[in-house]
Order: C-alpha cells, then sequence, then structure tokens
C-alpha cells in the first residue's frame, strides 16, 4: 500500500500522463461531438427512420473500419518500444508498414462491405424506408474507408512517440469540419441523411493529408533512415502482422457484440434502434475521454518496456488508474443528473426520447464497469501483448452470447444487461491475465 501511495505522489508522472492524457482526451471527445452533431441534426429531421439508418449505417461502417483498429494500435506499441530504445529506423519502419497496411485493408474491405452491408440489413429485418436510407448512407459513407484506415495507422505512431499534439491536431481539424459539413449539408442544402455521409467522407480525407504533413517535422526528433529493401523481408512484417492479427480478431469479436446490439435493436424497432444510438452516443463520449487515459499508459507503458524501466512502468499505471476512477465516477454522475437532458439535445422525436428515458439508468452504470478494461487494454496494447488482448475478448464474448440468448424475452433490458455483463468480463479477463504476468516479472523480463 505504501508503495501504491508513493507512485500516487509522484509528481513528475502525474504530468507525463496529463502532458498525453489531456490533448488525447480533447481531441478524443470531438469525436463522440460529431455522432451527438449528426444525431442532433438527422433527430431533428421528420421520421425516426432517417435517425435510424444514420445510426444503422455507421453501426455498419464502424464496424468495418473499426475491426482495423489493430493500425492504431499495433502501431503505438511498436512505436513506444522503438523510442525507448531511440531507434529512429524502426520507427519509420513502423509507420511505413502502418501505411502500407492501410491501403491494403481498404482495398479488400472496399471488395466485401456491399455484399456485407446487405447480408447485415437482411438480418436485421429492418423497415423500408430504414432499408433504403441506410443503404444510401453506408454507400457513400464507403468513400472515407481508405483515409480513415491511413489515420488510425498515422495516429497510433504519433502516439507511439509520446507525441499528442499531432494527434490532437488531427482529430480536432477533422472532427470540426465534420460537424460544419453536416450542419451546411443536412439543413443548408437539405441534402439529408447522404449530406451527413458526405460531410464524414471529406472530413476523413482532410485528416490523412493533415497526419501525413505533421510526420516530418516528428521525425526530426529521431534521427534514422528507412531501410526500404528490409520492407521486402519477410521476418520484419512477421512481429507487426502477428500482433495485428490478434488484435483484429479482438476488434472483430468487439465490433460483433457492438453489431449484435444493432441487429437486435433494429428487430425491437425503428425508435428502438435510434434510442439505443442515443444512448451509446454517451458511452462513445465516455469512452473517448477515458481512452485519453488509457492511450497515455499505451505510449508510456511501451516506453517503459523498451527501456526496461519498472518502477515508471509501476507509477504509470497507478496514476492513470487512480484518475480513470474519478473520471468515471463523475461520468456517472454526469448520465444520472443529465442524461434526460442528453437525450433531448440529440431528439425531439417523442416516441424516441421516452423509449430512451427508460434505459438511462444503464448508461449511468456503463462507466464504472468499463473503465478498467480501458485501462488494461492500454497495458496490453504498450507491451505489444496482442495473444492475451484477443484471448480475453474471445472469452468475454463466448460467456456473454449464452447470456443474451436467456434475456431475448427481456426485449431491450435484456440487450442492456448483457452488454454490461460483457464489459464487466473484459475487465475481469484482462486483469486476471496481467495479475499473472506481473507475478512473473513478465512485463518487462518476458
Amino acid at each position: 500500500m505504501s508503495t501504491l501511495l508513493d507512485d500516487w505522489r509522484d509528481r513528475a508522472t502525474h504530468r507525463r500522463v496529463w502532458a498525453l492524457a489531456a490533448p488525447m482526451i480533447l481531441s478524443n471527445i470531438s469525436v463522440p461531438l460529431v455522432a451527438l452533431v449528426d444525431s442532433a441534426v438527422i433527430g431533428h429531421l421528420p421520421h425516426a427512420h432517417q435517425l435510424g439508418a444514420v445510426a444503422v449505417g455507421a453501426s455498419l461502417y464502424s464496424f468495418l473500419a473499426w475491426a482495423m483498429g489493430f493500425l492504431r494500435m499495433g502501431a503505438t506499441g511498436f512505436a513506444a518500444q522503438a523510442a525507448g530504445r531511440n531507434d529512429g529506423a524502426a520507427l519509420r519502419q513502423v509507420l511505413a508498414q502502418g501505411l502500407l497496411l492501410a491501403a491494403i485493408f481498404s482495398l479488400l474491405l472496399g471488395a466485401i462491405a456491399l455484399p456485407f452491408s446487405h447480408l447485415a440489413l437482411g438480418m436485421m429485418q429492418p423497415s423500408a424506408a430504414l432499408e433504403q436510407t441506410t443503404h444510401d448512407f453506408f454507400q457513400v459513407r464507403l468513400f472515407g474507408l481508405p483515409a480513415a484506415l491511413a489515420t488510425y495507422a498515422l495516429v497510433g505512431w504519433f502516439l507511439g512517440t509520446q507525441n499528442a499534439r499531432a494527434p490532437l491536431a488531427i482529430l480536432l481539424t477533422t472532427n470540426l469540419v465534420n460537424i460544419v459539413l453536416n450542419l451546411w449539408f443536412v439543413i443548408g442544402l437539405d441534402w439529408g441523411v447522404v449530406g451527413s455521409a458526405r460531410a464524414s467522407v471529406l472530413a476523413e480525407w482532410i485528416s490523412v493529408i493533415l497526419g501525413l504533413a505533421l510526420t516530418r517535422p516528428a521525425l526530426r526528433a529521431y534521427p534514422g533512415q528507412i531501410a526500404w529493401a528490409a520492407l521486402k523481408l519477410w521476418h520484419n512484417w512477421r512481429p507487426m502482422l502477428t500482433v495485428n492479427r490478434d488484435i483484429f480478431i479482438r476488434s472483430l469479436a468487439l465490433q460483433g457484440v457492438f453489431f449484435l446490439i444493432t441487429v437486435q435493436g433494429a428487430r425491437l424497432g425503428d425508435a428502438t434502434v435510434a434510442a439505443n444510438a442515443l444512448l451509446l452516443n454517451g458511452l462513445l463520449l465516455t469512452a473517448q475521454a477515458l481512452d485519453g487515459l488509457a492511450h497515455a499508459v499505451e505510449a508510456l507503458c511501451g516506453h517503459a518496456i523498451g527501456a526496461r524501466d519498472r518502477d515508471a512502468l509501476r507509477r504509470s499505471m497507478t496514476v492513470a488508474c487512480g484518475w480513470s476512477l474519478l473520471a468515471s465516477l463523475a461520468f456517472a454522475v454526469l448520465f444520472l443528473v443529465g442524461g434526460h437532458l442528453f437525450v433531448q439535445m440529440q431528439t425531439n422525436i417523442l416516441e424516441v426520447r421516452e423509449t430512451a428515458f427508460a434505459y438511462l439508468p444503464y448508461l449511468a452504470l456503463l462507466p464504472l464497469i468499463a473503465v478498467w478494461s480501458y485501462l488494461l487494454d492500454g497495458l496490453f496494447i504498450g507491451a505489444t501483448r496482442a495473444r492475451e488482448m484477443r484471448n480475453g475478448m474471445v472469452l468475454s464474448v463466448v460467456i456473454m452470447l449464452p447470456v443474451a440468448w436467456l434475456t431475448l424475452g427481456l426485449g431491450n433490458h435484456g440487450l442492456w444487461i448483457s452488454f454490461l455483463l460483457f464489459m464487466a468480463l473484459r475487465a475481469l479477463t484482462l486483469g486476471g491475465m496481467a495479475w499473472r504476468i506481473q507475478q512473473r516479472d513478465g512485463w518487462i523480463s518476458g
């Protein structure tokens, strides 16, 4: 206990954590703000199926894009450890590999996207109006996919170098542009749901252009030359591809859970799927803010592991854990006190509002349960221990699915209970694995 208190009192660690976390929280919060603006703009159009279409279409797009989250997470871990070794050549190799993988996977996803959307909507059994509007939204959104994947790789690489200002500039600029274009296209030009999709596409391409421009000054801090010939050798790709494979499986399982929520919500009606989308915007807001601290953990723990500094690793986790707990408590109180206002800001459709109000207590519980999985994800990403992340996620899904099936009769309440259980299982499985690694001193010596 005295060691934990000493670690918590270490002011230098607090400064290092917040030097990374504060910019990332600011930039991350801009992501759900875009979703909130999307919901607020579309939610004030006359029909529930329009808001539902944006929710479903964005869910389909997110399933594809976020399944590629390994492009960011893998880059962060490898870049952080290279920075800890002060290896400029390795940093350049990580950046090049990330961008090449983003280009390859955007082509692969583009080939399967439309068949995937038809299959998914067939499973959801939506109304005819919801199905057609969702197709229109999703097809336009696909034009931004290559830019979105490249931005993942860039943001992950910047975080690994402990450069939080570049991701802040990228994400803030992109999302502010998205908000302005959303208002202009949907309301000013009356393009409706398709206008919202066009705004997102343009914003995503702006993000990748800005990110590429920012890499040049960032590389000056780590002198070195990239060995282009090394990129042709399989053994130089194997570590990143192995980690990315495991994170991909982990991300696919996670996105599968969110996808099932959308599928089951759509089966319960247009108002229910729309209400769940509004509440999940609250989860997105919470997750993005708390992920700012998790991103700090990724960079600091990865750097400490690269430098083989046990004390720095322990102090970083202690300080980030304390601040994450305080932040999750604040979000829980926020949703308990201001949840109704949060819903009302997003839509004036009475049926959707009343449906969302009934499930606000679940939203208030989510930050307290989910915060630990975010923090532990940061530790495992920084350590490039993707296999454990994969196993923990798959185990959580396997345990949750029977519960989800047994609670189908409870309707949307059963859906939210299953989701809360899933988030708790994520934390418990990762926590158990982290404890076992710590017992054998595996973070540094493993």
